[in-house]
């Protein structure tokens, strides 16, 4: 098999495992993002002032159930135990403001109700008190918290949080959304169920720096793609915007963004990594206290984020893909226009408009470098999508 020219769109995690895995294979590739650091919204930094690891876009916690995806990362970065640990401050039974452990799990629920229950018994509590079972079969988010928490739990830790996190009320949004949120009948408040979970010793965008770190590949940083950059390589690997790739000649798929507010503080502000904030009439939706996400750590200032939601516009950082029916229309259409464009496939998070974890968005990479090595092998061309976004 001759050697290849590929171009890698994106700098972020799919670029960067396509583009070490077909460089190892003797493939000359080349790295383009607009932006001045790689990493895409992985990125982190050392914050000049504190020394606090600050996750620029938003925190990222890796976890995961998949062995080999575990074993990749941790070849380039020593990954750190760190567990998910998240708090809530809003109002309980009483109308007082308290702060409560997510995901909703028995200390939570003793303390909402004030009650002293056992496992069995809030089981049944929730179950058979709380719980509205007349929804058989619930279609929306609200159903599908009135059907599993009842009204009190959902409306101190989901209704305001969903509603400014996705600015339509919880009504309008499918049950799956809330599928991702456990409720535990024990006192585990670890986030995340999965096997592997840590934190990149000394951050993320090293990491990618590091996978990036190959004779055959170049970055080339603060470089914005143009299709005719194509004609200049064999194949293309894109990880935009799926419609940004068209010009947005169909219209504009619908994201939410984030603004943060950054503010500092000389000691330990909220003593965990994250806290939410479950009522609607708090603008924001979490603060976030980034020296916490680097426990082993010590650091007298910190750094922190206020998180404010609000729908992308045209020249905004796109965040969580919207994906009602009429995105999903939208994005049918632009399935098709790729399908029908040669030497392109469209990877990852943007260019499938799908929500990824992060190992998710690794082992898709892997498996489509892995695919695209095998069509090269057999002569055929590769199809637009490894992973179909519909």
């Amino acid at each position: 098999m001759a050697a290849g020219k590929f171009l890698m769109v994106g700098a972020g995690l799919s670029g960067a495992v396509i583009g070490r895995h077909l460089a190892e294979a003797g493939h000359s590739i080349t790295v383009i993002d607009s932006r001045p650091h790689a990493g895409g919204n992985c990125h982190t930094e050392r914050d000049a002032d504190t020394g606090v690891m600050v996750h620029v876009y938003g925190p990222h916690i890796f976890h995961t159930d998949d062995a080999e995806v575990w074993d990749y990362v941790n070849s380039f970065e020593r990954f750190k135990p760190y567990k998910n640990r998240v708090k809530s401050t809003t109002r309980g039974l009483t109308g007082e403001q308290e702060v409560f452990s997510l995901p909703v799990n028995l200390h939570t629920i003793n303390q909402f109700f004030r009650k002293t229950m056992r496992p069995e018994e809030a089981h049944d509590f929730i179950t058979q008190e709380q719980a509205d079972t007349s929804i058989a079969d619930p279609q929306t988010f609200e159903e599908q918290a009135m059907r599993f928490v009842g009204k009190d739990l959902y409306e101190a830790f989901f209704k305001g949080y969903t509603i400014k996190q996705w600015g339509m009320h919880p009504s309008e949004l499918p049950a799956s959304i809330l599928k991702r949120l456990p409720v535990r009948f024990n006192y585990d408040d670890n986030y995340f169920f999965h096997r592997f979970q840590g934190m990149p010793e000394n951050g993320y965008t090293p990491m990618i720096e590091k996978i990036l770190n190959h004779d055959n590949i170049t970055v080339q940083l603060e470089t914005e793609f143009t299709p005719q950059m194509g004609a200049a390589h064999d194949h293309v690997f894109y990880s935009g915007p799926l419609d940004g790739y068209f010009g947005y000649e169909l219209g504009r798929l619908g994201y939410r963004t984030l603004d943060f507010e950054r503010f500092t503080h000389q000691g330990d502000y909220q003593g965990c990594a994250v806290m939410n904030y479950g009522e609607e009439d708090v603008p924001y939706t979490r603060i976030t206290e980034h020296k916490h996400f680097a426990p082993w750590e010590d650091h007298e200032g910190s750094v922190l984020y206020r998180e404010f939601s609000r729908l992308a516009e045209p020249g905004d950082i796109p965040y969580y893909p919207v994906r009602q029916v009429k995105e999903k229309e939208l994005l049918a259409a632009y399935v098709k226009l790729a399908e029908a464009t040669a030497g392109v496939t469209f990877v990852g998070r943007l260019a499938t408009y799908r929500y990824l974890d992060m190992d998710v968005t690794i082992r898709e990479a892997l498996d489509a470098a892995r695919g695209f090595a095998a069509c090269l092998d057999k002569g055929e061309a590769a199809p637009a999508f490894f992973t179909a976004p519909l």
